[in-house]
């Protein structure tokens, strides 16, 4: 079925490069992109039309790191540190979800609070309860997202109500792998939480899963200087943090990794060199004292980049805010290292909220032609202008100055699910 879209398009088809077709027709098969033209094509005169008259049509969000069962304590506990934090109010709220109702209350709402503030695609951490983690996917799916979810694995270095045996950890992620076949949108992931949380037996049978089954991965990275000490601790033999990934097959150009606050040169090298995926939480680093990322050396050392609320330790599950912090976070680096580098501007936190981790997921840049849609249509009109605004303007204004109930349609893989 051909449908017709209408309004200022814009997208991010490069790193600081926007596209933006004002007044302009996007073209639906089936939900698919066919084309975007300044004119409706004689084609399609008669193709049923969505006018959505001078509203931005914008890509939805990639939300590539994030601690569902953390939404329950979202804004607790910002002024301890990483591992005093988890300690304190992370691992206690984790536990909860061996309650199948309330991981259900929780999971619903926090599916459909995302897709509603426009995030459509997603990398997800759940807990190590396999029926909360099959909820988890089940309400994702159900919302219209498309997302990665992981069975988070630990089985060492945390309390005992949150705790697997090494055996039971590997039973339960098999058993988890195969009831994950019923799910059309949602796929698995590996998860290790970090390396402190697994022993050398789990991490092993880990990467020989991701190897055999060809699955995507995802943890931790040097996200605190506690955390690095710790790790270099557990694995004496590793020189630095991602060598204790490495070494168990976790190391690939389908991993992602989070936070890489504090890698140095040849961390970060090791990060280019196997194509492994930063993923970087501007306001997570802030709130509970990690540190600033270089994500702007990174990019011009060829590192692929995305974007992570990390929920609980990020604050908004906005996409909007997902870039303006990683804006916002670089302005800070900027500051710290003299004014000597340069900052994300608005059109490349952009890129990197949608485009960069779309790409994740198999897409093309921007609104590709042969992708199915994922899309936001933005309502600014209840905004006060001083005078009449560009459609750049108004864009980047959107970046700033979140709106309630702003966002009228969201599309999910070519399906409209809010609207």
């Amino acid at each position: 079925m051909t449908t017709v879209l209408k309004g200022n398009i814009v997208s991010a088809t490069a790193l600081g490069k926007l596209e933006i077709t004002e007044n302009g027709y996007m073209v639906l098969e089936d939900g698919v992109i066919t084309g975007i033209h300044d004119r409706l094509p004689e084609a399609y005169a008669h193709a049923p039309l969505e006018d959505y008259g001078d509203c931005l049509i914008l890509q939805s969000f990639a939300d590539m790191h994030f601690h569902a069962p953390q939404y329950a304590m979202q804004g607790m506990g910002f002024d301890l540190p990483l591992l005093e934090w988890l300690e304190k109010y992370a691992f206690p709220t984790e536990a909860r979800y061996l309650d199948i109702g309330f991981a259900r209350e929780v999971y619903s709402r926090l599916a459909r609070e995302m897709v509603q503030n426009g995030t459509t695609r997603m990398c997800v951490f759940s807990t190590l309860h396999r029926p909360a983690t099959l909820v988890l996917m089940e309400e994702l799916e159900k919302a219209g997202a498309v997302a990665y979810v992981g069975k988070v694995n630990m089985d060492r270095n945390s309390p005992d109500f949150l705790r697997e045996t090494t055996e039971g950890a590997k039973t339960e992620t098999l058993r988890w792998l195969d009831e994950c076949s019923r799910f059309r949108n949602v796929k698995p992931m590996i998860t290790p939480r970090f390396t402190p949380s697994c022993t050398d037996e789990l991490m092993t049978f880990l990467g020989k899963l991701v190897q055999e089954r060809n699955l995507p991965v995802q943890s931790h990275l040097s996200e605190n200087r506690a955390e690095m000490n710790w790790v270099r601790r557990l694995h004496p033999d590793c020189q630095q943090y991602w060598e204790t990934y490495a070494k168990f097959g976790l190391w690939t150009d389908r991993t992602l990794m989070a936070h890489c606050v504090w890698c140095d040169e040849r961390e970060r090298k090791a990060i280019r060199e196997a194509g492994v995926t930063m993923v970087h939480c501007g306001a997570s680093n802030n709130n509970i004292l990690s540190g600033t990322a270089p994500v702007r050396q990174m990019l011009d050392e060829g590192i692929k980049v995305v974007l992570g609320n990390d929920v609980g330790a990020g604050d908004s599950l906005q996409g909007f805010d997902l870039v303006a912090d990683s804006v916002r976070a670089s302005k800070t680096k900027h500051v710290q290292d003299g004014w000597t580098t340069p900052f994300l501007t608005v059109a490349e936190g952009w890129y990197l909220g949608t485009t960069a981790g779309a790409e994740f997921f198999g897409a093309g840049k921007g609104f590709a032609v042969g992708d199915a849609l994922h899309a936001i249509v933005l309502d600014d009109s209840r905004l006060l202008t001083p005078r009449d605004l560009t459609v750049q303007e108004r864009f980047e204004r959107s970046i700033y100055r979140r709106q309630n109930d702003a966002i009228r349609a969201v599309w999910s893989e070519g399906r409209k699910v809010v609207g």
